[in-house]
């Protein structure tokens, strides 16, 4: 956590901060923009601000330290869910939650299945071949028919093409497949 006054902005852009308290000036900047981390904002109760979209939330002073402390721990824990539960690949988003990947305003659900496999893909340094998705994400037996995956990734890429018009989202190589 890091209050304003003793701002470092190269290490708040870096993300060495998981939060930032603002005490308000009324000032508007930029800065708040860039940072995708928890904000919040301190302010006197009658002062007007244009910050509503900027700060996870707004609170009016003056505030004890039990109430400061609830509220930061809440918001931090919201944040810390949200992270572990929205994950950027390429220009969509996975939400694990809502089983759903989305893009601009369409979104298309999907399995839990489908979730791991994509996930696994994003998080793969390698292309995953057809031997280790039918055993650890589709959990199949290595004797299953060799069609099983093959027809999974094409009922996913169909999904993709015909809510996103997507048709590279999952790409097969000779070493096996990838995004």
């Amino acid at each position: 956590m890091v209050f304003l006054n003793s701002l470092n902005e190269k290490k708040l852009i870096n993300g060495e901060y998981n939060l930032l308290v603002v005490e308000s000036n009324g000032k508007k900047t930029e800065l708040f923009e860039k940072i995708n981390i928890p904000k919040i904002l301190l302010k006197k109760h009658n002062e007007k601000n244009g910050f509503k979209n900027e700060f996870s939330k707004i609170i009016g002073l003056p505030i004890n330290l039990i109430e400061l402390n609830e509220v930061i721990i809440n918001v931090s824990q919201k944040h810390q869910f949200d992270k572990n539960s929205l994950i950027k690949i390429k220009d969509y988003i996975l939400d694990k939650n809502e089983r759903v990947l989305k893009k601009d305003n369409k979104a298309v659900k999907i399995t839990e299945k489908e979730i791991y496999f994509i996930e696994k893909l994003h998080t793969s340094k390698k292309p995953l071949d057809k031997d280790y998705i039918l055993k650890y994400i589709w959990e199949y037996s290595s004797e299953s028919d060799t069609h099983t995956i093959e027809t999974h990734i094409y009922r996913l890429r169909q999904k993709i093409k015909n809510f996103f018009g997507d048709e590279n989202f999952i790409k097969h190589t000779k070493r096996g497949y990838k995004l």
